[in-house]
């Protein structure tokens, strides 16, 4: 073959190779915020059924001079969950673990301690899968594959922003 052709084909199978990557980041991210969204539900739900809000839990502070204002035999120091509150945490619920379709009965706290980490757990990948999707879109539209729909300078504007932390 010609040296020009078997750059082209070469350049061709580069450009597939990012682009199917490209893709499959897409898919992951909206299964990942799938997940986000029921695990979100969850924790909501948790936090009902305590008859708690994170801004309606009183303070741990608060919550220690209440209980030790008249009773004089009780610790000092008593670890209060933001989210249970004053719910009973030993008290069991149900909870199905994601991917094994099982259902299983354990305390309340640890359940919503597990969503809640979840919950973290699926933030972080999905900041790492959304700065992969504008890499590979910047990286495609630097090798000219997007520039019959939208400019390079317009992609690499849109993909160098970036959110101030509040």
């Amino acid at each position: 073959m010609n040296n020009a052709t078997e750059q082209i084909k070469q350049s061709l199978i580069e450009v597939e190779t990012e682009a199917e990557h490209l893709l499959l980041a897409r898919h992951q991210l909206v299964e990942n915020d799938r997940m986000r969204n029921e695990n979100r539900e969850a924790v909501t739900m948790l936090r009902k059924r305590a008859r708690a809000t994170k801004t309606s839990v009183s303070s741990p502070f608060e919550s220690i001079m209440k209980e030790i204002e008249g009773l004089e035999s009780r610790p000092l120091v008593k670890e209060v969950c933001t989210t249970c509150g004053n719910h009973d945490s030993k008290e069991n619920t149900w909870m199905m673990f994601p991917g094994a379709g099982v259902f299983a009965r354990m305390p309340f706290h640890a359940a919503h301690t597990i969503l809640e980490k979840d919950q973290e757990k699926l933030d972080y990948e999905s900041k790492k899968l959304q700065s992969y999707v504008k890499e590979k879109s910047l990286l495609l539209s630097d090798k000219g594959v997007l520039a019959d729909k939208i400019s390079p300078d317009v992609v690499r504007s849109l993909v160098t922003l970036t959110e101030k932390p509040k």
